[in-house]
């Protein structure tokens, strides 16, 4: 029920400043849950954070995870305008040659001389406009799809189709071969959607000559028009043929650009770089999510600073808000049991040796990473040079630090032990404070938060009646008042009426 407010006409007192004054003790209360609440939502968000470096960390050990991270392969043609190569992680490391007898090609007819114009003053030109056709005209084409033969009859009214019609029906038939009209040269072109010899056009049907004698395409009925493989010789294999002009031959990637009298030297080698780059990657994902825990840890928590109220706020400057917030959110992990847990797993996961490895390299440091001072966190240093040296010394020894499989942690590669605990770990936080992505946050943090959420709307509602309470005793009193001030008038007015008689 919605309370007349009364504004203190009868007694002059500013009722509104008196009900405010008198609430102020009471919603005190409510501002201390309003302020337990901004302390959980703000340790919410720095768990999510975390657990974002996390995610972050685990994708890059995700990459040192996969035998494949190391076996990247480069190749190196010694002559560029003849080949390209690429190297997949199965080539063998090593010196090949290779010839380039031909290119593939596709079949390509394309008129032999220019067109009469296809553009009137009207706009564009009907086939018997163009041509000087009447009636009806019909050709059927015979393609290759997927080394199938594939026909299709096609016929066109002169009078309404014109050359624009043509190429659009031919490509729409879908039978590997596809028609372009260029309308500055005035000339049709037909080309197979392929190359190799299984790309073909074969005229079956032109009764009336348009392909042949209209479009001068030079084509004669029941001729196949064939396209060409490509052919190379690789060390000692000649007459190698391939349909494309792009192929993979023992893992080697080919992209041929022209024809050669002599061989082409292509250079195999172990993609050292790619490997230190993955490798630098995780060193930094490592360094910032455990150098965010360690911050959170150790971070100053200053006790006398709580949130902010709103009325608060209202009596200060911006700045001065972002100042005190900072403190007042400073330190809310600090010692915290299960972000020190996840800190001290995850370090410890990436740092113990790995056992049962034969070679040398069976922790970080052998390889060139260390730690610095513990005032740092636990923070990896990354010698670039050393590790290119494990790399260039044992590749496969370097590969099996992180990647090696064991039933037991401890023989676990590096990546393979920390992407696990990584996991449980970010399992763990999203336990405590949620991720964020779903509608319901039913994690620790949340249910609180949910739990001080109907504690405030309760008190707030018991505010609200106890506002409206004083409000109506003001009312009462307001109302007394002016009954008052009427009495005196009334007995003022009497006693004067009373002196003019006499």
């Amino acid at each position: 029920m919605m309370v007349t407010r009364i504004t203190g006409l009868a007694s002059g007192i500013d009722i509104d400043q008196w009900v405010s004054d008198l609430m102020k003790a009471e919603r005190t209360r409510v501002d201390t849950w309003y302020q337990k609440r901004q302390v959980l939502e703000w340790q919410r968000e720095d768990y999510r954070n975390i657990n974002t470096k996390l995610l972050a960390l685990r994708n890059a050990t995700f990459d040192l995870k996969l035998q494949g991270s190391f076996q990247s392969k480069t190749a190196t043609s010694s002559d560029t305008s003849v080949l390209t190569a690429s190297a997949g992680t199965s080539a063998v490391a090593g010196t090949y040659t290779v010839k380039v007898n031909s290119l593939a090609s596709g079949v390509y007819k394309s008129s032999t001389e220019s067109l009469a114009d296809e553009q009137g003053t009207s706009g564009t030109k009907t086939l018997a406009e163009q041509f000087g056709l009447s009636g009806t005209v019909t050709f059927t084409l015979e393609g290759t799809v997927n080394g199938e033969a594939v026909s299709k009859y096609f016929s066109f009214d002169t009078s309404t189709a014109n050359i624009y019609t043509v190429v659009s029906e031919i490509n729409k038939a879908n039978i590997g071969i596809k028609a372009s009209y260029d309308s500055t040269l005035n000339r049709f072109f037909l080309v197979t959607g392929s190359t190799g010899s299984q790309a073909k056009i074969t005229v079956k049907a032109d009764d009336q000559g348009f392909l042949r004698d209209k479009l001068k395409l030079g084509v004669e009925l029941n001729t196949t028009y064939q396209g060409t493989n490509a052919s190379i010789d690789f060390n000692d294999l000649t007459g190698l043929e391939f349909s494309t002009n792009q192929f993979t031959v023992a893992g080697i990637t080919f992209n041929l650009k022209s024809t050669s009298a002599s061989t082409v030297t292509v250079s195999v080698g172990n993609d050292t770089e790619a490997v230190v780059e993955k490798i630098k990657a995780w060193v930094n994902a490592y360094n910032d999510a455990v150098g965010l825990m360690f911050t959170e840890l150790n971070e100053e928590r200053y006790r006398d600073y709580q949130p902010l109220t709103d009325d608060q706020k209202k009596e200060m400057k911006e700045s001065d808000i972002e100042k005190w917030e900072a403190k007042a959110r400073s330190g809310l992990l600090r010692g915290d049991s299960l972000l020190y847990g996840v800190y001290s797993r995850v370090r410890s996961a990436a740092m113990a040796r790995v056992e049962g490895l034969s070679g040398s390299y069976t922790s970080l440091s052998a390889v060139g990473i260390t730690t610095g001072s513990y005032r740092e966190g636990g923070k990896l240093y990354l010698d670039e040079s050393k590790l290119r040296q494990a790399l260039a010394q044992d590749t496969e020894g370097v590969m099996n630090l992180f990647t090696k499989t064991s039933e037991t942690s401890s023989g676990q590669g590096l990546a393979v032990r920390l992407y696990d605990e990584l996991t449980k770990s970010m399992k763990l936080i999203t336990d405590k404070a949620g991720s964020g992505t779903g509608y319901y946050d039913s994690s620790t943090i949340g249910r609180e938060i949910s739990r001080i959420n109907t504690t405030i709307d309760k008190l707030e509602d018991r505010l609200k009646d106890m506002e409206d309470r004083y409000y109506r005793q003001f009312e009462a009193m307001e109302q007394a008042i002016q009954r008052m001030n009427q009495q005196s008038m009334w007995l003022a007015m009497q006693f004067g009426g009373s002196s003019q008689q006499q």
